[in-house]
């Protein structure tokens, strides 16, 4: 079980630029630190973890009648990310660079995170739990019940995505290319 650390609230304005967040993610083992690797170590995380909501901006009575939902939305503003490209490697599948709305890379115009996560429990403002991929540190913006009947469409095709195997995964980044043009 991880623990998210106690951070102050002049701390969470000032991260913030004008957002209003709800907490942070934890640091979770086996997620690796590196920005670029975020997903691509995350995707098959099995660590218990705490997400701690501030509760001077957040009641517990706004996770009332959560108790029941089996998965969570983490809304997120990945922070972490560099300057994006039109074309990305996706960590799975072959090293092909794709189109960035095709992918789910971190590195976006604007980086918000949309992530999956088991609810365990839920202890006044704090959410236990499972599967989490986000690094230590990433501000929560939001936090929605999945509902599977809108948020699964398990028919679904995913392009390019359902011709990669899921053991395929691999840890790059196609970066963007480098201004070559020489300053005279």
């Amino acid at each position: 079980m991880v623990w998210l650390r106690r951070i102050p609230q002049s701390k969470l304005r000032a991260r913030s630029r004008g957002r209003r967040l709800v907490g942070y993610a934890p640091r979770t083992k086996g997620v690796s630190e590196h920005r670029n690797r975020q997903q691509a170590s995350a995707v098959d995380s099995k660590e218990d973890a705490v997400l701690q909501l501030d509760a001077t901006l957040i009641p517990a009575s706004a996770l009332a009648d959560l108790v029941g939902f089996e998965r969570l939305w983490v809304i997120s503003w990945l922070h972490r990310g560099g300057s994006w490209a039109p074309q990305v490697t996706p960590p799975r599948g072959p090293r092909v660079a794709r189109g960035l709305f095709a992918t789910r890379s971190p590195d976006r115009p604007n980086a918000i995170g949309l992530s999956v996560v088991r609810l365990l429990r839920i202890d006044g403002c704090n959410l236990h739990v499972n599967g989490i991929d986000l690094l230590d540190g990433t501000p929560i913006l939001d936090l929605k019940p999945y509902v599977p009947y809108a948020d699964a469409f398990p028919d679904s095709k995913a392009g390019w995505v359902d011709t990669t195997s899921e053991d395929s995964l691999q840890i790059a980044r196609h970066e963007p290319a480098l201004n070559t043009k020489k300053r005279t």
